[in-house]
């Protein structure tokens, strides 16, 4: 793996803790000046990998605070670099005042990422691991932080390496029929070429659904209530937070501004936008929402088009969108004799009936199902991947079975592969991990 030589040369250091005020912030510190600045700092070098008791010191001798230091030697480190944790006592002035000196000492600030990025530079995890450590420190939901250990643990890189196998087994058996023209060697015939190929298809799909189960899990789901005025959209954003979250009234456009709601639904984070009512000839401030509910519209994963079904016929929705759209008819507690002739969720955002309907629909909507031991956190350039993964294998199957073009088999296999490398890094983009490791929170 290349390695930039600015990695070699240079030491950070932050804080790994929390910004504010706590009893402990613990200060990290990398690279190779390591050595030289713990016997500043220390006085001298402590036990590998023991919590020692001691004073923090400036290089004028004078005491900063007392605390406990732990050093990593390299490689056996997080970052594969020496490392020293400083657990300092909370409190701004004493953090800074560290940090600071250690600067002097010839240090640097370490850039948001920079420890993970360091990991993964000198290999000691991949860049799906290390992406998973962001995804952890900002789950949302039990079950999203368990599919962040998974992935961090190696789970969803494992699954990626041993796709990669089955890929090069089948290269490495098209190149070498190629190999052999004068033999007129019938692709389509050989029955373990057929498997192989099936087999390879198959992960590929298995792969693309469980990045897509994780990236859903990892990232929760946007979801945009829209509808006509006075549909129901704010009483159901208020049932939905448990909360006056939206003013309710019978005065047609209320809601100017867009209001937000979040839940948790079976370890699935939700959430919902109340828009403003969609109407012909509304004030200048209501068009305004409205042109804000549009945006929210293109950017959501599922929409509720809300229907008051108690002054049905509704208005038949002409909205064209690439995302699910679900009918939901609210006021049915105005309803007698309720007949369930149109297709979609009936509830009352008055009452709350039909509410655990909706969530279901929702998350039906999405394929979500409950996650298994085996469930990994993803992003979306994981699930792009392997899109571009499946679009080229499924390019060299067409011409192995229609031209058998044996060649262009093994050359999309490659590209394949290549859109797998992406994932973990294999292949080093600087301008990609500038775009990851910014993400990151200062002291990771």
């Amino acid at each position: 793996m290349k390695v930039n030589n600015l990695y070699i040369q240079d030491t950070i250091v932050a804080s790994a803790s929390a910004a504010g005020i706590g009893g402990i912030n613990i200060i990290r510190l990398s690279g190779v000046h390591t050595e030289k600045i713990i016997k500043i700092i220390l006085g001298k070098i402590p036990p590998s990998r023991v919590a020692t008791h001691t004073k923090f010191y400036d290089q004028e001798k004078n005491v900063l605070d007392v605390g406990i230091a732990i050093y990593y030697p390299n490689p056996d480190s997080f970052t594969g670099e020496s490392v020293l944790e400083l657990h300092a006592h909370g409190g701004r002035f004493i953090g800074k005042n560290i940090i600071n000196s250690i600067i002097d000492m010839g240090a640097r600030r370490a850039e948001p990422g920079e420890f993970s990025k360091r990991a993964y530079l000198n290999g000691k995890i991949d860049l799906i691991q290390a992406e998973a450590i962001a995804d952890l420190i900002s789950s949302g939901t039990e079950r999203s932080a368990i599919a962040a250990l998974q992935s961090l643990s190696g789970v969803f890189s494992d699954a990626v390496s041993s796709l990669e196998k089955k890929l090069i087994k089948l290269r490495l058996y098209v190149e070498a029929a190629i190999d052999f023209p004068d033999e007129e060697i019938d692709f389509l015939s050989d029955k373990s070429l057929s498997d192989l190929v099936d087999n390879c298809e198959k992960s590929l799909n298995d792969l693309f659904h469980k990045t897509t189960y994780g990236q859903i899990l990892n990232d929760g789901l946007k979801i945009a209530i829209i509808g006509l005025p006075n549909a129901g959209k704010s009483s159901l954003i208020n049932l939905i937070s448990g909360q006056e979250t939206a003013i309710v009234t019978d005065i047609a456009g209320t809601t100017r501004d867009i209001l937000k709601a979040q839940v948790d639904i079976d370890g699935l984070s939700l959430e919902f936008y109340d828009t403003a009512g969609l109407r012909d000839d509304p004030d200048s401030i209501e068009a305004e929402g409205i042109r804000r509910t549009n945006n929210i519209i293109e950017e959501s994963d599922v929409i509720l088009w809300v229907h008051d079904l108690s002054s049905l016929p509704t208005i038949e929705q002409n909205l064209e969108v690439n995302v699910p759209l679900i009918k939901v008819f609210n006021k049915i507690d105005l309803i007698q004799n309720l007949k369930k002739n149109i297709q979609g969720i009936y509830i009352s955002a008055n009452t709350g009936e039909g509410l655990e309907d909706l969530y279901d629909a929702i998350k039906q909507s999405v394929k979500y199902e409950s996650a298994g031991d085996g469930a990994f956190s993803a992003r979306m350039r994981h699930k792009d991947a392997i899109k571009n993964a499946i679009n080229h294998f499924s390019l060299g199957k067409k011409a192995l079975i229609h031209e058998h073009a044996g060649e262009i088999f093994a050359e999309e296999i490659k590209l394949c592969q290549a859109a797998l490398h992406e994932m973990t890094g294999v292949i080093d983009s600087d301008d990609l991990l500038g775009r990851i490791f910014s993400e990151f929170c200062i002291g990771k």
